[in-house]
């Protein structure tokens, strides 16, 4: 009785936690109810669904118009990477847009695979700038944009396209700007327009310029390069001219207006730029310069930092609800049968040849894990099927297979060397069950992936809200047509998790610390130190010699390491997930199946798909 109240208890925790998670970042993100923001899917002028955020502040009306600013992710991201610009800017006065570009989030899957539609001359960015500039309460005279990396592109092709002379600004955060036409000259493509850049000095892709032998600079010696000067020379060769510097303004007279060009410099990596106060208050800053805010706030007055808070606040009630939620489901009596007879008992603590098995398992698993990771990404990007229509989810799906038969396959060795003949009895592990068994197992599983994230859809629903922290995970509602997609890649998922929980609890919770605590916090350690080992390896080369590991070697690419920034997260929390469900059902397949479904969804939900 005792359990069965606890998990009813934590269950509610859970809910309460949730709750204040949703309504907090719904009162950050409408400025306490100043600022009204609309869940918007439009049909553009190009004939694709694109999906937005747009905040309408109150001091925008048909009477007094404000200038817009649209905003856009990169690749592999959505709308709502970009949440601490959008809360600033609608903050300040300003009506704000935020795109999923075609092929993210909710958005339009096109044709040709990517964000930009060819066929139909179909930029997301500039669809989005025609559907603002036609709003009555904006000034189509101010509509500046800015997007991330790709969003960056994006911003740069929209400008391109712009006949109807619809931009007035854009802020290009890390990537570069056109420095040169087409004869190879510097040029000033985008005339009178105020333009500014944030090249991050360790940006993993942006930034460089290549010399006649293949090598290239290092993106934090931007400032010192011809292309830097030339965009602040606004175009000009900037050969024999006075070296201009980061962090200032530069104007000049172009075709009658006054133009801005300034690049900002900070010194951080590529995708910090969506965690950083200094990018927001650098954009601040721009916009205001160049489009003039109708709220004058120091641009280091932010509040954003605040909806982060409480978008963590939800993951922690995202996983809690999961936990609870699956041992309170043991009471119904259909999946009572589930449940464990008794106080699940760790294994004795390894002792002798066991130590050996025990330790080697660890480390010869996390080897495999460091090493495949880098050598087989070229291999991937080159035999990624046509079926399988997300290349990140291709390549950390192969990964994550591969690392979980290797798992199997050492399990399987273990047993048949040493665990079997020691007494390991694979049946009172529960790592062999009945079938009857295995069936409610993979329905409890379900339910509760499914019971799980029917939170974070009404948390979309009433708050339009959803539960992340930064890259590291981002858990959001997602349009139905992802579950075609979330159904090719499940197995690359299932079959690591499974051998994670049954490698965890089956053959590894032994007793080590207080009730044998201390073997899943060692088992939390070693998959979270794979990628930590990686990631480190990966920076520390592009702290102290300017490039990345990958770069240097021309093993795996450059965006590699910020993917295992979710990995670094979600492993270690899987591995005290399966365990916590696993002391109350002595079945290591129920939080296997849960983790798996879970860490499937957050990635196929937050990627590109192409068409």
């Amino acid at each position: 009785m005792k359990a069965q109240k606890n998990a009813k208890f934590w269950l509610a925790i859970a809910l309460i936690i949730c709750l204040v998670s949703s309504i907090g970042a719904c009162l950050v993100q409408s400025n306490g109810g100043s600022v009204t923001y609309h869940d918007v899917t439009m049909v553009t002028d190009s004939g694709h669904e694109l999906d937005a955020l747009l905040l309408v502040p109150e001091n925008a009306s048909p009477e007094t118009p404000a200038p817009a600013i649209v905003v856009s992710h990169g690749w592999f991201n959505n709308r709502e990477m970009q949440d601490l610009n959008y809360v600033e800017y609608a903050r300040r006065g300003y009506v704000v847009m935020a795109i999923s570009m075609y092929g993210h989030g909710d958005s339009e899957i096109i044709k040709n695979g990517t964000w930009w539609d060819d066929e139909n001359n179909a930029n997301g960015m500039y669809d989005a700038v025609k559907y603002v500039s036609r709003l009555p309460f904006v000034d189509n005279t101010r509509i500046g944009i800015t997007g991330h990396s790709n969003g960056g592109l994006a911003s740069r092709e929209a400008m391109l396209q712009d006949d109807a002379g619809l931009i007035s600004a854009a802020l290009i955060v890390a990537n570069d700007s056109i420095y040169y036409d087409e004869e190879k000259n510097f040029a000033n493509p985008f005339g009178s327009r105020d333009i500014g850049i944030v090249a991050c000095q360790y940006d993993e892709f942006f930034h460089r310029t290549w010399n006649e032998d293949g090598t290239h600079t290092s993106p934090r010696d931007f400032m010192e390069q011809p292309t830097a000067q030339s965009f602040l020379n606004f175009g000009a060769d900037p050969e024999g001219l006075e070296h201009r510097e980061a962090e200032t303004m530069y104007t000049q007279e172009i075709e009658g207006e006054e133009a801005i060009r300034v690049i900002y410099n900070p010194n951080y990596t590529h995708p910090w730029a969506h965690f950083s106060k200094r990018a927001v208050a650098d954009g601040v800053e721009f916009f205001d310069a160049a489009l003039g805010a109708p709220l004058k706030i120091e641009g280091n007055d932010q509040i954003w930092q605040w909806k982060a808070f409480f978008n963590a606040l939800g993951v922690v009630g995202f996983f809690m609800f999961i936990i609870y939620f699956a041992i309170a489901l043991l009471d119904c009596r259909f999946f009572s049968e589930l449940k464990a007879v008794g106080e699940v008992e760790p294994l004795p603590a390894p002792s002798g040849k066991g130590k050996l098995w025990y330790w080697g398992g660890f480390i010869i698993c996390t080897l495999f894990a460091i090493i495949s990771y880098p050598t087989i990404y070229k291999w991937l990007e080159k035999t990624q099927p046509a079926f399988f229509n997300q290349s990140g989810s291709w390549y950390i799906g192969m990964w994550t297979l591969l690392c979980g038969l290797f798992t199997i396959l050492v399990l399987i060795i273990s047993y048949f060397c040493f665990s079997k003949k020691n007494g390991l009895d694979l049946a009172e592990r529960g790592v062999k069950i009945s079938g009857r068994k295995l069936w409610k197992t993979v329905l409890l599983a379900v339910s509760v992936s499914a019971g799980s994230y029917a939170l974070v859809f009404i948390a979309d629903y009433f708050f339009l809200a959803d539960f992340r922290l930064w890259c590291w995970i981002t858990i959001r509602a997602f349009a139905p047509f992802h579950f075609a997609t979330i159904a090719k890649y499940l197995v690359f998922w299932l079959v690591y998790y499974i051998a994670l929980s049954v490698a965890t609890n089956g053959f590894n919770f032994v007793k080590i610390g207080k009730k044998g605590w201390g073997s899943t916090a060692l088992q939390m350690f070693f998959v979270f130190v794979g990628p930590i080992i990686m990631i480190a390896v990966q920076y520390l080369t592009f702290l102290s010699k300017g490039y990345l590991w990958t770069e240097l070697t021309n093993c795996g690419g450059s965006i590699i390491g910020i993917w295992l920034y979710p990995i670094a997260f979600i492993l270690p929390l899987a591995a005290f997930v399966c365990s916590k469900i696993y002391r109350k059902t002595k079945n290591p397949y129920i939080g296997g199946i849960i983790m798996g479904i879970i860490a499937c969804v957050i990635t196929v939900t937050n990627t590109l798909t192409l068409g």
